[in-house]
């Protein structure tokens, strides 16, 4: 009987331990380096205003467009064509380089790098990051259908997820629009798409060159 009750206790124990939530809080160490805030300030402005002319004289001419091997600035402009103000790139690259990130020196190495956003680091090794996706905001709204006028059952900050089923943009068939989610401490619902990133999603590297800050990569994957 006194085992029947201890594994009972284990049981129920692990259950509370699997359900907790988890999250990846938002992280910005720009500010450890006074020359890459300044560069990146300046970058985040250029971005804004789709200066396609500064992007480029910042992107390093070696810069990892992807893991497929096509790599360098002409692989870059012709991937983006971001001389074109409806390119993708702008709308891919700014959610990058405004939230956050941290430095980074690969195995110990002299080089050091600042990636960003703050959710490629932040994620936990331990999961598998096809898998779960992490709720990119603060006070998200987690409603109880996929409208905007449906009720909202509670709010989310920063907690990874799983998408359980994806809802797509009738004007635009690409686009999701709707995710629906739960969380790893079991809450369920629908969040606007915007408001859910993947960790392996589009990240961003820079390392200081001759004194200067260049973009060495932009992909995603893993």
């Amino acid at each position: 009987m006194k085992t029947l009750l201890l594994c009972c206790f284990i049981f129920v124990g692990f259950i509370g331990i699997s359900a907790q939530e988890r999250y990846v809080k938002p992280v910005d160490e720009a500010k450890k380096d006074a020359s890459f805030l300044a560069f990146r300030t300046k970058l985040i402005a250029a971005a804004k205003r789709r200066d396609a002319k500064y992007i480029l004289s910042v992107v390093d001419k070696d810069i990892k467009n992807s893991f497929g091997g096509n790599d360098g600035i002409a692989e870059f402009k012709k991937s983006w064509k971001i001389e074109s103000s409806k390119s993708k790139f702008w709308s891919e690259f700014l959610p990058v380089i405004t939230n956050g990130g941290k430095f980074f020196r690969e195995g110990g190495g002299k080089t050091e790098l600042f990636i960003a956003p703050y959710s490629f680091q932040g994620f936990p090794d331990e999961l598998d990051a096809f898998s779960y996706s992490i709720i990119f905001g603060n006070n998200v709204n987690l409603r109880e259908k996929p409208e905007m006028n449906a009720a909202v059952v509670g709010k989310l900050s920063y907690n990874i997820v799983e998408i359980t089923n994806s809802i797509k943009d009738k004007s635009n068939a690409e686009k999701d629009d709707w995710y629906e989610i739960k969380t790893l401490g079991g809450k369920k619902g629908f969040v606007k798409a915007e408001f859910v990133r993947s960790p392996i999603d589009y990240r961003a590297g820079f390392e200081k060159k001759n004194g200067k800050w260049k973009m060495t990569f932009f992909l995603a994957g893993d």
